[in-house]
């Protein structure tokens, strides 16, 4: 049958249900149950309808083969990541700060966004513990181990590994490399310049109490290291491509089997004292289970739909794919939104050379650094954002609203940033 653009009615209510929730009903959506129910209310109904009008197999598919490796990857690096503690106080002067950052930025392509940023937030924080000026230092943090550092690598941030899934190969991602350095770079040296503004206006005491109070970096849980390359091993030869046999029958969720005994070996290795100093909890990755099962099976039909219907979006320059996966990205979850500007790029005419996953190695470059960038425009971009906050927060950082976030930070420091990159390496 046809798809119309009405059946992406529950899609869409997935997405605003998730862009407004958090603001307009904080409390309630604190519960995984209630985002369960929330979720359940949306789905449910839909994938009745979907069964009934003939897309039950789309939504299976959508579920065995997107759904599945995506939520069993990030399970994997947050159960392993989760298993590696970082301790000590290093001076917090502006240079190593800055490094800390850098640290960060270069490990979120290695174990993600979302890995590396919960490994590094606490010790950041307890380097800082004694300045006053510490909500700068975050904001970046957001922006540069939370978001932009995951550029180079499926592993790095959740709209990559989808993008992975649907034939991009797992090194073509390294050719972003010059975008990613430069992005780096700029932003990098933006902080050290603010930081240093804000160094030298600390009073006296915190900075002596920096310097006498210093502790030497130690790691426990350091097995895990093993573990998070052989996740790294698993995602580049665990495929198709390698293995031929993995194209149907249970053999296809190889990868995923490997997974499930990596998240074994961690928990069982792992001393529980070195979670229990992480705070580590199953309630960040539940949500996410949770919210993006009902992503998926009701984002069928609108993929499909894009798909069809792609050169009627209006959407066919680079530079357009990049801010319009971007914009939204910013607002909605960045994985979707990559997925349905990937969809609207199959759909339009053939391209003419070298194609990457069915489209225009440009398009897909500017595509993947969108949705990767422009998560971290606002607190609710990419899932690591609000638990980066919500820790600082924790620890006594005062951290701006969600508009004071933009105002702020994202719209006055990122943005531009995000223009300069463009305008170099993708162009009008």
């Amino acid at each position: 049958m046809e798809v119309q653009l009405w059946m992406a009615i529950p899609f869409a209510m997935m997405l605003l249900l998730i862009a407004v929730a958090p603001l307009l009903f904080p409390k309630f959506w604190e519960s995984n149950k209630n985002k369960l129910i929330a979720t359940a209310v949306i789905t449910v109904p839909a994938v009745i309808l979907l069964v009934a009008m003939g897309l039950g197999k789309a939504v299976l598919h959508q579920v065995a083969f997107d759904y599945i490796p995506f939520i069993m990857l990030l399970l994997t690096l947050f159960v392993v990541t989760g298993g590696i503690h970082v301790k000590g106080d290093l001076p917090a002067i502006p240079s190593i700060n800055t490094g800390i950052l850098a640290i960060g930025y270069f490990l979120a392509s290695l174990m993600g966004t979302t890995g590396a940023a919960m490994l590094l937030i606490r010790f950041l924080l307890e380097t800082n513990c004694q300045r006053k000026y510490r909500t700068h230092t975050v904001l970046f943090f957001i922006a540069l181990v939370a978001n932009c550092g995951g550029i180079l690598t499926p592993l790095g941030d959740p709209p990559l590994f989808l993008l992975y899934l649907r034939g991009t190969p797992f090194l073509w991602f390294t050719q972003l490399f010059p975008q990613w350095l430069a992005l780096g770079v700029l932003l990098l040296a933006i902080y050290y310049m603010i930081d240093r503004y804000y160094y030298k206006k600390e009073p006296l005491e915190n900075k002596k109490r920096d310097l006498q109070e210093v502790s030497p970096i130690r790691f426990k849980g350091k097995v895990n290291f093993l573990y998070l390359l052989i996740i790294i091993l698993a995602v580049m030869f665990i495929n198709e491509g390698y293995i031929p046999a993995m194209k149907g029958g249970v053999l296809r969720f190889l990868r995923e089997f490997i997974f499930v005994v990596v998240i074994i070996l961690s928990l069982k290795t792992t001393a529980p004292a070195i979670r229990t100093i992480n705070h580590f909890s199953w309630e960040p990755i539940m949500e996410v289970a949770i919210l993006f099962v009902g992503i998926f099976v009701t984002m069928t039909p609108a993929m499909i739909y894009l798909n069809i219907h792609a050169a009627s979006v209006g959407i066919n320059e680079p530079w357009e794919f990049f801010y319009a996966t971007g914009l939204l990205s910013s607002f909605l979850d960045n994985s979707p939104t990559a997925v349905a500007f990937y969809e609207v790029a199959t759909g339009i005419a053939p391209v003419e050379g070298l194609t990457v996953a069915g489209i225009s190695p440009v398009v897909l470059k500017a595509i993947s650094l969108g949705a990767v960038m422009f998560g971290s425009l606002t607190y609710i971009g990419n899932g690591p954002n609000f638990m980066v906050k919500a820790i600082a927060e924790q620890e006594g950082v005062e951290m701006p609203s969600f508009f004071g976030y933009m105002v702020k930070f994202s719209l006055c420091i990122l943005l531009p940033v995000f223009i300069i990159v463009q305008l170099v390496f993708i162009g009008f």
